[in-house]
């Protein structure tokens, strides 16, 4: 089994116009990293960082200036993930940006069904949480005390060290597919990643409108800071 743990840094939250920035990505096979690596940084064109986005992740606009755009390295980041899973921490964020980013230049997207939400499997596995990734660091044992600011690289390699130990740990690594061959024996295992399913057909709405009314005045109050402070906590 093929699969690509990555991270994305961008603009802003709003995957319509803002862009990606930066992205991160770690290659496992059979759950051990295989040392391949990918790392870009993408100049957005016109978006500029928010204020907020900067304070995250410390990407300025004068840094992204000679990096090249999205369309130039679109190939570059396909290439690497060629039929491997996506896998990433909150994964509707990250997905949203990259096929929004596809979208742009007329390429396909990612079908939900290659992708592994990193949080919905911690949420499963850690009901109570809290399920952030320092937190999962924590949880682990894992040393994240480097992780000053988020980045699409570091982010990566320290959630496949995370995704690692939530799917069993090293040990249990032997036993990644279906049925390996183990010293000439055939080992079973049904630890399997959760991927992010799309339903058939929508759910209905069951908000009437005066609940919806109520809840776009409680965003307005709380405000973009409160949304960005959601945001780095699952992140």
């Amino acid at each position: 089994m093929r699969e690509i743990i990555f991270d994305t840094e961008t603009t802003g939250l709003d995957n319509r116009e803002d862009r990606v920035i930066e992205i991160g990505g770690v290659e496992l096979e059979n759950q051990f990293p295989t040392g391949r690596t990918l790392h870009i940084f993408i100049n957005p064109g016109n978006r500029k960082v928010h204020p907020d986005a900067l304070a995250i992740h410390g990407i300025t606009d004068e840094f992204l200036k000679d990096k090249p755009a999205f369309a130039d390295v679109a190939q570059q980041i396909l290439d690497f993930f060629g039929d491997a899973r996506w896998v990433a921490h909150n994964a509707t964020f990250d997905m949203g940006f990259i096929n929004a980013e596809f979208g742009r230049i007329g390429l396909p997207a990612i079908a939900g069904e290659r992708v592994t939400d990193t949080l919905a499997l911690a949420r499963r596995k850690h009901p109570m949480g809290p399920n952030s990734l320092d937190a999962l660091c924590r949880r682990y044992g894992i040393d994240n005390s480097h992780r000053a600011k988020h980045g699409a690289l570091l982010d990566s390699e320290l959630l496949a060290e995370v995704y690692i130990e939530m799917l069993g740990g090293r040990q249990a690594a032997l036993g990644l597919v279906s049925s390996n061959k183990v010293a000439g024996q055939t080992v079973e295992h049904d630890d399997a990643p959760i991927a992010i399913a799309q339903r058939p057909r929508p759910l209905p709405n069951r908000l009437s409108e005066a609940d919806e009314a109520a809840h776009a005045a409680l965003v307005a109050k709380m405000g973009a800071k409160a949304i960005w402070a959601k945001y780095d906590l699952q992140k």
